[in-house]
């Protein structure tokens, strides 16, 4: 009997030994990482999300949870574990044992335009018993940008190829001297430095060098997501990014110099859009980082207040673009100022697509625009499915 009372206390004292040990030295040398493999990705295409366990003490754990909640607009295969609401909560259950590293790879889809964080990594951890709960609470700081995808659709396409000859037929007067289009016979209005001298000798006749001209450099992409309608026009301001990327993209790729302005709230800066104007693939990182950054949850900014200064600004060798699935009364003046001051410009009009036509046509109150202002609007269907 004392031999079994005896062996009952040591047991006793090994499990709150046990217990003690795992309440100190469970977290030690325990390390816990989750990134994601890309810092950006498109709207629409997939991304990674890397679990790293290390646990590099001897002491096994029997159980560890790894728990943390980003946006529900990354969409994981995998949900196992996991629940969404207005966030997406994540549970992933591992077995650590002494000196192990385990990896997990979790793919996802970008289901929305966004800027999405994992601020926090909540770690829940027990005994070899599992008679306790062991819970720690770690910051972390991992995001991913999802750009918005590229629009597209025959309207687009056409509006491009409308625009695309403005920008090509627009040229200054004065030669570009980068521009080197081949060699042809001297003229006595041509200056004698542009004499090609090997030419010349090997033809024994003058020949000068044929410079092209310098086409229109710049171009301006004002997005405005103002919307005050009751029944608000998500679809239409989404899609007003994606035409903004396909805009810029579209330029740029053609190494024309582009900037982007709009009035939406940038999430962590809470100022509005403002790239200035700059050609080269870095620019349009630049401007997909900062459409992908705007927060629509917040009120967008006044346009008018904003940019009108910008926009009435000389602006020679300057094609704008507007972009806004609204024309609230401000705004449409604003666009009625500027085509008075015989600028040149195109307004982008995102609708859905079974009202296209009464856009077009202007068979409703709302579809009301000056008619001087409508022959410079591309209505842009999109779908609400």
């Amino acid at each position: 009997m004392i031999r079994i009372i005896g062996l009952g206390l040591l047991a006793l004292i090994l499990f709150w030994l046990e217990r003690r040990i795992y309440e100190k030295m469970w977290n030690r040398s325990l390390f816990v990482s989750i990134a994601f493999s890309q810092q950006s990705i498109r709207e629409g295409e997939e991304g990674e999300l890397m679990e790293i366990i290390e646990n590099r003490k001897r002491l096994p754990l029997a159980i560890l949870k790894v728990k943390f909640q980003t946006d529900r607009h990354l969409l994981f295969g995998d949900t196992k574990g996991s629940r969404t609401t207005d966030k997406f909560y994540r549970n992933d259950v591992f077995r650590a044992g002494g000196g192990e590293r385990i990896t997990r790879h979790l793919k996802f889809v970008g289901g929305k335009r966004g800027y999405y964080t994992i601020e926090n990594v909540d770690l829940v951890a027990s005994d070899l018993f599992l008679t306790t709960q062991l819970v720690e609470s770690r910051k972390t700081k991992n995001a991913v940008y999802v750009y918005p995808r590229l629009f597209d659709s025959r309207e687009f396409r056409l509006s491009l190829e409308m625009l695309n000859g403005e920008v090509t037929a627009r040229r200054h007067l004065l030669t570009d001297p980068f521009t080197y289009k081949g060699i042809r016979e001297y003229q006595p209005f041509d200056d004698m430095k542009s004499i090609n001298w090997k030419a010349t000798a090997k033809t024994g006749e003058l020949k000068v060098n044929q410079r092209g001209y310098t086409a229109l450099k710049s171009v301006r992409v004002f997005f405005n997501i103002e919307d005050n309608n009751i029944m608000k026009k998500e679809e239409c301001v989404e899609a007003s990014f994606q035409i903004a990327a396909g805009l810029c993209a579209y330029f740029l790729k053609q190494g024309i110099q582009v900037a982007c302005y709009g009035n939406g709230a940038d999430i962590l800066t809470r100022e509005p859009v403002c790239i200035m104007p700059k050609a080269g693939s870095g620019q349009f990182e630049t401007i997909c980082r900062a459409l992908a950054r705007v927060d629509t949850s917040r009120p967008a900014l006044d346009f008018c207040s904003l940019f009108e200064e910008l926009l009435t600004r000389q602006s020679q060798s300057t094609i704008t673009c507007f972009i806004s699935p609204n024309h609230y009364e401000n705004f449409l003046s604003l666009v009625e100022k500027y085509h008075d001051m015989g600028k040149e410009y195109i307004w982008f009009y995102p609708v859905p697509e079974y009202r296209l036509e009464e856009f077009k046509e202007g068979k409703s109150k709302e579809a009301y625009f000056p008619e001087r202002i409508r022959k410079h609007i591309s209505f842009l269907p999109i779908s609400l499915s």
